[in-house]
């Protein structure tokens, strides 16, 4: 119990210490990807590693898609 309060707080500090400067394109597509990709292994009823591969899947093809748009400006 104490230790996923230390790993709940670690990560918001995490979270928030990286918020200093505004996100690019392309980090704001791993976003996206990411959290459609897990969206839709969630929905899609999958397993924990299903979910997680999606949602890996996802970042990665979000941020593939936010570096094309990116460069094409």
């Amino acid at each position: 119990m104490f230790r996923t309060k230390i790993l709940a707080l670690a990560l918001a500090a995490c979270a928030l210490g990286a918020c200093d400067q505004p996100m690019t394109t392309p980090q704001k597509g791993a976003v996206v990807g990411a959290a459609a990709g897990t969206g839709i292994g969630l929905v899609t009823g999958g397993s924990f590693g299903t979910v997680v591969g999606a949602g890996l899947i996802g970042g990665a093809v979000g941020y593939l898609g936010g570096t094309a748009i990116d460069r094409s400006r």
